[in-house]
């Protein structure tokens, strides 16, 4: 790779969006450079109108190494239950341009300033400086592969993201859904929510020691280097929660010094076990000094993430899959787990109805139909109550582990780790053993 490649963010996709210049850029459509508000709006006939005029695509370049814009109403955190708007402020380029009846406001900067705001994003940009090395490499790693990958369209994985019988539906969720850009700004991919989140020196540190710095694999090749909130204790592999494709760095493993003490999750009795339970791990940790190192401020209206509860009823249940599924199983007889990955992580769930049963997965789809925003994870255990003798129960318990898919880089336990003195390279090697640190550029 020749030099810091730049990157394009999805930002937001709106009716009409408005943009605040606050230094000067220069458009090709208009003569000088412009400033201040512009508002853009999307026509009848899917073109873009601004100043009066319609236009298929508008490009904005910056004047200036300092310039930067401030967008309104972007939404974080789509689908989750801290979803909210927000009002940001970007450098760099930007792009408009019509997808789904709507804009697309794109901005385009060099990958390390866009890891900046990642890192600030994604955790508290107070952090400790191992950590946030460590957490600098994997963004770095992950975009870079997601940029190389949309080059040159993989031929080897001809595999759908979604699969549906009329008994089972097996879906996941990845990045492959962005034609127009590398990644989008929320949850998706990575937070990314421009020079808004209050960077630091200790950011900035973390940016330039480890630049152009990459986890490889053994054929030398970028990692797919994931990362989660919280693994729960163990770590989920690859392919129980995306394509089925086997990635060496990215293996079964206990979130702790000793890695070999770890029992078969994917057996259901040591699965209910350890999510009952409360074994010794890394992220497992009420420190609110060092979980305010990771959460930001919203995320801090999640608690008990390493082991969590979640009530329904028969009415709330049944309501609530009817209306995430799109499908109605009448009241909910059970939910039975018939496939676990190598985190407890149910990739393969059964529901059983009184109008219908049938199978869903993997976990994420699993997530969002048994709750309204996202389940923490899909490592969790049913308790269920009944009336007497009633077969049909009037009340189910989720009994969890674990905030999110699990699989890679756990941002707690990797927080613990930098907290106990590890230095960021032991971190990600525990993390993706078996991968190798390279200078890209």
């Amino acid at each position: 790779m020749q030099g810091e490649p730049t990157i394009k963010v999805g930002i937001l996709n709106a009716p009409q969006i408005q943009i605040s210049l606050m230094q000067p850029y220069c458009c090709a459509e208009v003569p000088g450079t412009l400033t201040g508000t512009q508002t853009f709006a999307v026509t009848r006939n899917g073109k873009i109108e601004w100043q009066g005029r319609n236009y298929t695509r508008l490009d904005f370049s910056a004047a200036g190494d300092d310039a930067t814009f401030e967008v309104s109403d972007v939404i974080i955190g789509v689908n989750f239950h801290w979803e909210r708007r927000e009002t940001q402020q970007f450098c760099g380029n930007i792009s408009l341009i019509v997808e789904n009846g709507a804009i697309t406001l794109i901005n385009i900067l060099p990958v390390e300033s866009y890891l900046t705001s990642v890192i600030s994003s994604e955790m508290s940009a107070t952090a400790n400086l191992e950590f946030l090395k460590a957490h600098a490499v994997i963004s770095r790693s992950w975009i870079l592969a997601q940029i190389e990958r949309r080059g040159h369209k993989d031929e080897t994985c001809n595999c759908k993201s979604c699969t549906r019988t009329d008994n089972e539906i097996v879906r996941w969720y990845d990045r492959d859904d962005h034609v127009n850009f590398d990644v989008c700004a929320d949850d998706h991919c990575q937070r990314y929510q421009g020079i808004t989140r209050q960077s630091t020196p200790t950011v900035r540190q973390a940016i330039e020691a480890t630049r152009g710095l990459v986890l490889t694999d053994n054929c030398g090749k970028l990692c797919d280097a994931r990362f989660s909130k919280c693994c729960g204790g163990g770590f989920e592999e690859f392919d129980n929660c995306w394509e089925p494709r086997h990635h060496h760095y990215l293996v079964a493993r206990r979130d702790s010094d000793t890695t070999t003490d770890f029992p078969d999750l994917r057996v259901e009795e040591n699965a209910k076990k350890w999510i009952l339970g409360t074994p010794n791990a890394f992220c497992n940790t009420s420190d609110a000094r060092i979980l305010g190192q990771v959460l930001n401020n919203y995320d801090q209206e999640t608690s008990d993430f390493y082991r969590w509860t979640v009530e329904y009823t028969q009415d709330e249940l049944s309501a609530l899959i009817r209306e995430r599924s799109g499908i109605d199983f009448g009241q909910i007889i059970s939910l039975e787990p018939l496939e676990r990955g190598t985190s407890g992580r149910i990739v393969r769930l059964k529901i059983a109805g009184t109008k219908r049963t049938m199978t869903i997965g993997k976990e994420l789809e699993i997530r969002r139909t048994l709750s309204s925003s996202h389940l923490y994870s899909s490592a969790f255990v049913v308790e269920t109550e009944t009336f007497e003798d009633d077969a049909v129960p009037c009340k189910f318990t989720l009994r969890g582990a674990g905030w999110g898919h699990g699989v890679g880089l756990c941002q707690i336990g990797a927080a613990v780790m930098s907290a106990r003195g590890y230095s960021f390279d032991k971190i990600l090697f525990h993390y993706f053993p078996g991968a190798s640190l390279s200078n890209l550029y």
